[in-house]
């Protein structure tokens, strides 16, 4: 009796390949982008930048609370909404900050980070026959999610020069097919914080063709200089067909967690929780009290942006002058630098042969991008790095690209 199939697999597997680039023509199954260049970094003792997470752990007494509620026996199932103390305070936080009136017990639910959120959204609202609209470049959950559910992936290039909205393409783009608009502000990778005015030409446009908007706003703390973030779902006539989706991980620097969460309007959260209770059900019943606590804290989200921004500035100065041109990011944990003035037209053998030239790690911006699209042309030479190191390891990668202008 054979003990593995004698032919490959077939599934909806295939088509989360081919929309996240790693399916090649030959049918062989690619390792990401990340996974590489990880790979790469550790074998050749290289500054990894290409991986977005903190090296340090969150506040010491978020981490203080979730032991207390190891000992206090929060150690089995919590509900499959998330835990009652989560959901109001998600509630809380919205009504403090943005001024949004929800209802923590039909418009809120907890999920397995900001990920399961929108996955769970896309699978539950967008099927065969729909279409999808999000920015380009755009994280790859929202490209593999989409093929997951089915529905087309239709995506919409930030301008070239600027990295912001292309309104106009955004209205080309949308059709009597389309579904969901996906947002995402502040923007991975390329920082961009989008204006009230750019939100309110999505907005318009997601009213006119009758679709709902699915924001993924993880980055909300993490906006610098005169940048605000302002949530899609404040803007009038938004609310109604708005999901939000957030998380504790960036803005408590603890990403290991995984508490997400997405809150709309109750018939889109009952959609969302009949998909999202047959992936993961509940998880982290001990770090969501601890988290529920720290949404009331507002001031370790604005320290960790200030110290971001100081960060950004050592990076993005050292970028520039190793001969990068540097589009300074408004939020995130990422800068983009165009390797063009280097010499370099592309930017994945940049990425590989950095190592060896400056002993640092990047990931091409091309990789969130469907290969051979407009975008990914307008982004081949540029590189994503992440400023969320400690001020030492940044410096030393600074002192380690200023070998590229030799």
């Amino acid at each position: 009796m054979p003990t593995s199939p004698t032919s490959p697999p077939t599934g909806r597997w295939l088509d989360v390949a081919r929309a996240t680039g790693l399916l090649s023509d030959d049918g062989a199954v690619a390792q990401t982008i990340f996974a590489e260049m990880t790979v790469l970094a550790n074998r050749t003792g290289a500054i990894n930048l290409g991986q977005g997470f903190p090296d340090v752990d969150g506040p010491g007494a978020i981490k203080e609370a979730a032991k207390a509620a190891i000992d206090a026996g929060r150690n089995q199932y919590a509900p499959g909404d998330g835990v009652p103390e989560l959901r109001r305070a998600v509630a809380d936080h919205q009504r403090r900050r943005y001024g949004l009136d929800v209802d923590p017990d039909t418009e809120v639910l907890v999920t397995t980070g900001a990920t399961e959120a929108l996955t769970a959204s896309i699978l539950a609202l967008a099927g065969p026959g729909d279409e999808v609209v999000t920015l380009e470049p755009f994280y790859d959950s929202h490209a593999a999610a989409i093929a997951m559910a089915g529905a087309t992936h239709v995506p919409v290039p930030l301008t070239a020069e600027g990295l912001r909205l292309d309104a106009a393409a955004l209205r080309a783009a949308v059709s009597p097919r389309t579904r969901m608009i996906v947002v995402n502000t502040p923007h991975n990778p390329t920082g961009t914080v989008l204006t009230r005015a750019e939100l309110e030409q999505v907005a318009a446009v997601a009213r006119e063709a009758d679709a709902v908007v699915l924001t993924d706003e993880v980055y909300e703390h993490l906006v610098y200089d005169d940048a605000v973030h302002v949530p899609l779902a404040t803007l009038p006539g938004m609310a109604g067909r708005t999901l939000t989706v957030s998380s504790s991980g960036k803005t408590f620097s603890l990403t290991g967690w995984k508490v997400g969460w997405v809150h709309g309007p109750a018939p889109l959260i009952t959609a969302v929780r009949t998909v999202k209770q047959f992936l993961s059900y509940s998880s982290g019943a001990p770090f969501q009290p601890a988290i529920a606590g720290a949404l009331a804290d507002e001031e370790t989200p604005r320290a960790l942006a200030a110290s971001l921004a100081s960060r950004r500035d050592l990076l993005c100065d050292g970028l520039e002058a190793a001969g990068f041109d540097v589009v300074r990011p408004q939020g995130t944990y990422f800068v983009i630098a165009d390797g063009a003035p280097l010499g370099f037209d592309d930017g994945h053998e940049l990425c590989r042969r950095l190592p060896d030239l400056a002993g640092v790690v990047g990931v091409p911006v091309s990789a969130f991008c469907r290969a051979g699209s407009t975008a990914a042309e307008s982004m081949r030479s540029r590189v994503r790095f992440t400023f969320v190191k400690r001020q030492d390891v940044l410096a030393d990668a600074v002192g380690r690209l200023a070998r590229l202008t030799s």
